[in-house]
């Protein structure tokens, strides 16, 4: 059986909602709903990185994992690989899985679709899940990243634009004529690539874009794409919290 470590980073600080882990959603901060999710899971454990007292002191008292990390890292994934190390287990681990903090309705099923690929052999270096495109919003919204992937499903290029552009048809045909992928934020590293990657310098694409991914597919990184059809519900503003707590009364309904 593989030992997947499940990661979420947590940061106090943030542009448009300050405190966001913190924030009550039906009795539940958004941090204590990611971790009970993960815990759902295949994953062998779900640990907080943060780099807030608060935070950390409130996931002790609801009963997870956490460890303080540093408040200058760059990216989540910067935050995930100081937790790993921390926690140095070594050899014992065959995946670890960064879980978006802000997504407090990932669902188990997405985890574990990730985690089962490194049961393959060679392992993947890094993986990531992609969901058909539904809409014109999905396709036009520059903060649903779209991605290009080969006949292995192995991602090709990460845009905020709509990729391809089709030359032979106008945009608001493009749905009909193209399968469009949009990437869900959840990646799984092999540990040994997870520390190769915090090393990288950022890169002009990765710039660009605004997309760390493409650092790391920039310096030659193989990024291994899976599909899903489940939907999660980020939280980055105020509009996105009052959309959760609808979600939530939807499905006590339900």
């Amino acid at each position: 059986m593989l030992n997947a470590l499940g990661i979420i980073p947590a940061r106090y600080a943030s542009s448009r909602l300050p405190g966001k882990p913190l924030i009550d959603l039906g009795g539940q901060s958004i941090i204590q709903r990611v971790v009970a999710q993960a815990q759902k899971s295949s994953l062998s454990r779900v640990v907080v990185a943060t780099d807030d007292e608060r935070i950390y002191r409130h996931v002790l008292s609801f009963g997870g994992e956490v460890i303080l990390t540093s408040p200058d890292h760059p990216s989540g994934t910067d935050r995930v690989f100081e937790a790993y190390q921390k926690l140095d287990l070594g050899a014992e681990v065959d995946c670890v899985i960064n879980i978006q903090g802000d997504e407090p309705f990932v669902q188990p099923a997405q985890i574990d679709a990730l985690v089962q690929l490194f049961a393959a052999t060679p392992p993947p270096q890094i993986a990531t899940l992609v969901k058909p495109v539904l809409t014109e919003e999905e396709l036009r919204s520059p903060h649903l990243p779209k991605v290009v992937i080969d006949q292995r499903g192995q991602a090709l290029y990460f845009s905020r634009h709509p990729l391809p552009y089709q030359r032979q048809h106008a945009p608001e045909q493009w749905l009909a004529h193209h399968r469009y992928l949009r990437h869900i934020g959840l990646y799984a590293y092999r540990p040994d690539i997870l520390e190769q990657i915090t090393r990288l310098a950022p890169s002009p694409l990765e710039i660009a874009e605004s997309l760390e991914q493409l650092r790391w597919l920039e310096h030659g990184f193989r990024i291994q794409t899976t599909e899903t059809n489940l939907e999660t519900i980020g939280i980055d503003t105020p509009d996105d919290v009052a959309r959760a707590l609808q979600f939530l009364q939807s499905q006590a309904h339900a």
